[in-house]
């Protein structure tokens, strides 16, 4: 599982360990991945190895905007994680999804336990 340190002046989850995300610019979801890990990684993936895995509807605060948050895997990629920005994220790794760092961004983590067990759906955050 590739995984980005986010910078500590992040606006979202400073110094905290998360998945290649982004926002889609007037573009579909898997396009916006394929971009996003061209501009964040330089890592290079063809649409037909991309592939739906989890869906995670989640609050990050009490009162917070609620977000849809798609999570994909890449069968194959061309190219080695390299740190194209640099003020958003201080560094790549792969981890094994078994031995995740204890600073994850909690939903994330929550997607990575529900792909493991072959779940396609969840939620996090809101009021019980």
């Amino acid at each position: 599982m590739l995984l980005g340190l986010r910078h500590p002046d992040s606006t979202f989850a400073p110094s905290t360990w998360h998945a290649l995300a982004g926002h889609c610019e007037q573009e579909n979801a898997i396009a916006c991945l394929i971009r996003e890990a061209r501009e964040e990684t330089g890592l290079r993936i063809e649409r037909q190895d991309v592939e739906l895995v989890h869906v995670v509807h989640h609050i990050d605060k009490p009162g917070g905007q609620p977000r849809m948050g798609l999570f994909f895997r890449a069968r194959a990629w061309s190219g080695e994680p390299e740190l194209r920005e640099p003020d958003k994220c201080t560094e790549w790794k792969f981890w094994d999804p078994a031995a995740l760092p204890d600073d994850l961004v909690s939903y994330t983590r929550l997607a990575i336990g529900k792909i493991q067990n072959g779940e396609l759906y969840s939620e996090t955050g809101w009021p019980a």
